[in-house]
């Protein structure tokens, strides 16, 4: 194909993507355009397309048909070798997954230099390498500590790695894929202050989000996916949240409600429960909470201040150094993970890909995990894969996980899809006790609505459930009480509708969680 000029500032047009992954059509047909020094916003459902589209664009996958044009900085759009993210980078395409990509035992400063040049080689000009780079945070606002280990830093400092390996690179078009479902709040506000100053500066971005309020904050121009097809191509200031809420899914979203309902019995009772965390240090210090049947307990607070050494307590994989731990009035034994499954306790954990699915398994598999030893999928020791998959199927159907059937791979689903695996696992053994820990993480507004539904449901139907949210409005609007963690303090619980999202950030940051939740029990 011979080059093109474009009288419009175009720097990437895609033109007929079309992508099958065996039976299921990914892609159809689908052109999109992209402008310099701007944003455009990517919406659809889970498995509407969005993250197999950006992949092609980055040479991930390559397109059954259709092409790819990239413009070069003088502005001449020209074919991208296609399956070839070295062929992406090099025409200026950079991409920071969802699920981040660094090495953690590496510092900052290797890993954005990784795969530019040999980090072996002695000569090696790491002088000029840090030049560059302390001038592309002087000019983007991307402050990090450079010489920190990854797997130390917040999972803020690990995207503006991932944004700054890309920049270093020489990205003239950028892809975020769900770049908030991460961050907290103070996080995401300032990277969209860096997203701003980028853009002056030049930058094209996609911005792939299922948070609409942040979209129509950020973007000038909106696309919206559903079923692999290009249902709508907007301009922002053109439209609104709500409408592009039932754009992306074909109809009206119900606004969740949840209902006055009186506490049952207690369930669970943590008390003074201390828990071991890194470096000799409290992960949990003389945390403890009450959980009553027919309750939605929220627990707010930033990351890494104790969420994860709360989760593994309930669910078995971690047992507290001092404290107690009652479940239906009875002190247990912590540490096994299959004990807490088999008294009642259901998971829907924080990572879903590294501890909610096993990737290389079929989703029947998947599905069938925690419970493959009970009649229902055991007999004599044998597995009964028939009802295995007969259940699987039920569940596909019934939580809308788009997928091929249960014979597909679980590492091929999106993100939201497993999600909605593991909502479709854990909420069908109808457990006693839920902890949810970011269930809506990473799910488009009608899946959203969908997983509050349910939990609503398992609550109205005797169930607790511990809710670990770092979204303010999700906590507030499911929760009937909501404590707070702070550097392994808990907080009283507080009624619901007797705090406000003000109050909640302020003891966040650590005011007001002095006392404990016993004080309040």
């Amino acid at each position: 194909m011979s080059e093109t000029r474009e009288p419009e500032d175009i720097v990437l047009r895609l033109r007929g993507i079309t992508k099958r992954f065996g039976a299921l059509l990914a892609n159809d047909a689908i052109d999109l355009e992209l402008r310099r020094g701007a944003i455009l916003a990517l919406l659809g459902e889970n498995g509407a397309g969005k993250t197999t589209l950006m992949n092609i664009l980055f040479g991930h996958y390559l397109a059954d048909e259709g092409e790819v044009l990239i413009a070069d900085p003088g502005g001449t759009l020209s074919p991208l070798r296609g399956g070839s993210p070295s062929a992406a980078l090099e025409a200026g395409v950079g991409m920071v997954h969802q699920h981040f990509t660094l090495a953690d035992n590496l510092s900052a400063f290797e890993n954005i230099l990784l795969g530019t040049q040999s980090l072996a080689r002695p000569w090696l000009d790491r002088r000029s390498a840090r030049h560059k780079l302390d001038q592309l945070m002087e000019g983007s606002g991307l402050s990090v500590d450079l010489d920190a280990a990854v797997g130390m830093l917040s999972v803020g400092e690990r995207q503006r790695v991932e944004i700054l390996k890309a920049l270093y690179r020489g990205a003239r078009i950028l892809i975020l894929d769900e770049p908030t479902a991460v961050l907290t709040p103070q996080e995401a506000e300032r990277l969209f202050e860096t997203l701003s100053r980028l853009v002056e500066q030049g930058l094209s971005i996609v911005f792939i989000s299922h948070k609409l309020a942040e979209v129509m904050a950020v973007s000038q121009r909106v696309v919206v996916l559903r079923a692999g097809k290009v249902v709508a191509d907007l301009a922002t200031d053109e439209t609104n949240a709500a409408n592009l809420a039932e754009t992306m899914v074909g109809r009206a979203i119900p606004k969740t409600v949840r209902t006055a309902m009186a506490p049952g019995e207690e369930i669970l009772n943590l008390n003074k429960v201390c828990v071991a965390g890194a470096h000799g240090r409290l992960a949990l210090s003389d945390a403890s909470l009450i959980l009553r049947q027919h309750e939605i307990l929220g627990i707010a607070g930033v990351s890494g201040n104790g969420q994860v050494a709360l989760s593994n307590l309930i669910c078995g994989l971690q047992a507290p150094e001092s404290g107690s731990v009652i479940l239906h009035g009875q002190a247990i034994e912590l540490g096994s993970p299959s004990g807490m499954v088999a008294a009642g306790i259901g998971r829907i954990p924080e990572d879903r890909l590294h501890d909610g699915v096993v990737g290389d398994m079929n989703v029947w598999e998947n599905l069938a995990l925690e419970d493959y030893l009970t009649p229902a999928f055991s007999r004599t020791g044998f597995m009964r894969r028939g009802a295995a998959r007969a259940h699987a199927r039920r569940s596909i159907e019934d939580f809308d996980v788009r997928c091929p059937g249960p014979e597909a791979a679980t590492r091929l689903l999106s993100g939201g899809n497993v999600q909605k695996l593991i909502l479709a696992r854990v909420l069908t053994r109808g457990p006693n006790v839920i902890l949810a820990n970011q269930p809506s993480r990473g799910l488009d507004i009608g899946a959203v609505t969908e997983g509050h539904r349910r939990l609503l449901d398992a609550r109205a139907r005797g169930a607790g459930i511990v809710l670990i949210s770092e979204d303010l409005d999700e906590l507030l609007t499911l929760s009937d009480r909501v404590a707070v963690l702070h550097r392994g303090r808990m907080s009283p619980a507080m009624a619901t509708e007797e705090v406000t999202i003000r109050q909640l950030g302020l003891m966040m940051a650590g005011h007001g969680t002095e006392r404990t939740a016993h004080d309040a029990a």
